[in-house]
């Protein structure tokens, strides 16, 4: 239970406050899990089901589950459930043998986007494809150098945590990897564009001057880990054309933000009026099912091809595709990437006016079902993490689950499934608002 602190992360100092069934497992997690592993919230969730927008603890307790974007149509979406387990019933096997299902989701998946990303290679994780994915960078490029925000998350292989600085300081980044700020128009006003653009340039020359060159930008389009910056939208253009300049190119990590959750198409960098050189997506693409992928300009994955042999056991097999496939139904069917527009601007402006009634919440932002709400100190812009802890554990005694992201740990980060209603939005809210006043009393 000892290593780097997490944001909305248990630690040994509230095992006391645990009753003896919760103390129990977490003793029992301690003796048989690998090192590494943390749990969410100063008390634990003990999770036994789940089923749309909810999860249940063992006492039958029922949580509105506003975080989980794995899931992202919903606890055990029924349709996802009968594609695996009725491919589970006819075949599972890989991408060595010719297969007409993977043919026919590749072909729908590649059809979401741009027309310049026309290829795509299978993996089983979000990290797999962000490896796999500069790999091919930097055998397109010759270069190594890589740029990203300054508490980006990208992964956990050894390669991309060279590159995730969120992971903190017991995980240090490579000698190749620059950073430099995320958005945020809070503090910086309308300098943020000319700001990150004087930023980039100095880290690619500093790329340069030690041999580095320049491979890749790598940037989540919604800035997660950097506390949820949807804004402005016109940088990302501004910054690839920085990084192709200096010949490397732009890969835009999608594992959050895509499959619609911004509620302005598919992909999270559609709202930057950009196209990447190469895309990342992990996560929600299978609803809980491990399937993730790199999607490429063919241009950009030649060199890669002409020297390498890759392949992945589990990525592009039959049962995750069917799962794949299933969520590219759902959404299309349930019409969801309208709804988290529809169902993510009734949230954004309800946040909104809680915050206005609040000295210490500092703004509330998002895109779709992806929210921050920014938590500082009175009538500052000074960030507050304990007391956006605070607002997380006292949501969750209440029965709503969200988490923590920034810097500083202190954004709540609001990112339900995408099957959200506007009564679970309303529901949302109104916890939210009494939590908030809990806070003021």
């Amino acid at each position: 239970m000892t290593g780097p602190e997490m944001v909305n992360g248990f630690t040994e100092e509230h095992l006391s406050a645990q009753p003896p069934h919760i103390r129990g497992l977490i003793d029992r997690r301690a003796k048989v899990l690998g090192p590494g592993y943390q749990l969410f919230y100063s008390n634990p969730v003990e999770v036994s089901r789940g089923s749309g927008v909810h999860l249940y603890d063992s006492g039958g307790n029922e949580y509105l589950d506003a975080y989980n974007n794995v899931v992202s149509l919903g606890h055990c979406h029924p349709a996802v459930v009968e594609a695996v387990a009725r491919q589970l019933s006819v075949l599972t096997t890989n991408t060595r043998y010719l297969q007409e299902d993977l043919l026919d989701f590749s072909e729908r998946l590649l059809a979401t986007f741009p027309a310049e990303l026309d290829r795509v290679t299978y993996t089983c994780t979000g990290s797999e494809a962000n490896d796999l994915a500069l790999r091919i960078a930097r055998a397109h490029t010759g270069n190594a150098g890589i740029i990203v925000t300054r508490n980006a998350y990208h992964g956990v292989t050894a390669e991309v945590a060279a590159f995730s600085p969120s992971l903190g300081p017991t995980s240090p980044l490579g000698p190749h990897v620059r950073t430099i700020s995320a958005p945020d128009p809070l503090r910086h006003g309308d300098s943020v564009t000319d700001m990150l653009r004087d930023e980039i340039r100095s880290v690619i020359e500093d790329l340069q001057r030690h041999g580095f060159g320049v491979c890749a930008l790598v940037v989540d389009s919604i800035f997660s880990s950097d506390g949820v910056q949807p804004f402005p939208t016109d940088l990302l253009g501004i910054l690839a054309a920085e990084v192709r300049t200096a010949g490397g190119v732009y890969l835009a990590d999608e594992v959050q933000a895509g499959f619609g959750r911004t509620g302005a198409g598919w992909w999270g960098f559609g709202r930057h009026d950009v196209v990447p050189d190469l895309v990342t997506l992990g996560k929600p693409m299978g609803n809980g099912i491990p399937v993730a992928a790199t999607v490429l300009r063919n241009e950009i994955g030649r060199e890669f091809g002409r020297n390498v042999r890759y392949f992945n056991t589990f990525g592009g097999s039959n049962v995750p595709i069917a799962a794949a496939s299933a969520v590219l139904d759902t959404i299309e069917r349930e019409g969801l990437i309208d709804n988290a527009r529809e169902i993510g601007g009734q949230l954004l402006r309800g946040f909104t006016e809680i915050v206005a009634g609040h000295s210490w919440l500092a703004e509330a932002r998002g895109a779709g079902l992806f929210l921050g709400i920014e938590v500082t100190e009175p009538d500052s812009t000074e960030p507050d993490r304990a007391l956006a802890q605070s607002l997380v554990d006292d949501l969750r005694e209440h029965f709503v689950l969200v988490s923590a992201s920034g810097p500083q740990g202190n954004v709540i980060k609001i990112r339900p499934p995408l099957v959200f209603s506007a009564a679970d939005a309303a529901l949302l809210l109104e916890r939210f608002a009494a939590a908030a006043d809990r806070r003021r009393a």
